[in-house]
């Protein structure tokens, strides 16, 4: 299983998300695209920081009760993001995953965004390497 490697389960084409773009935009960009998160980069794919939906919610929550949204998502992402590395274990990293760790990675090779892995892409991972466990003792 430590052969398996985080290139061969990440996302490699996530959505991401710009520092200058509007929050209203950037909610709009992760519902239509199915994720509670995603990586924010510069114009060469540079990773800057983090955006998920909780940060989101918080902003939109708080902005609801005045009906005023001037926030980008340079003034809520984070700065501090637990990245993988495409050639990391994926059981390795299903271990952190059990702590309290981000659930989402962004895959970069140094500071650039190349792909990104999630709980569910891990999950997968696992279920089908279990698959070949039960094929093979059968």
């Amino acid at each position: 299983m430590e052969s398996v490697k985080v290139r061969d389960y990440m996302t490699k084409h996530p959505v991401a998300l710009s520092k200058t773009m509007s929050i209203d935009s950037a909610v709009e960009t992760l519902l239509q695209a199915a994720q509670s998160g995603a990586p924010v980069v510069d114009a060469e794919q540079n990773l800057l920081g983090f955006v998920s939906e909780q940060e989101l919610l918080s902003v939109m929550l708080k902005s609801t009760y005045h009906c005023d949204l001037h926030a980008t998502v340079a003034d809520v992402m984070r700065t501090d993001v637990v990245t993988a590395n495409v050639d990391d274990s994926v059981l390795t990293l299903a271990e952190q995953m059990l702590d309290a760790k981000p659930k989402i990675y962004p895959v970069v090779e140094g500071t650039r965004l190349i792909g990104m892995i999630n709980r569910s892409r891990v999950l997968l991972a696992l279920n089908t390497h279990m698959q070949q466990c039960y094929r093979n003792s059968a």
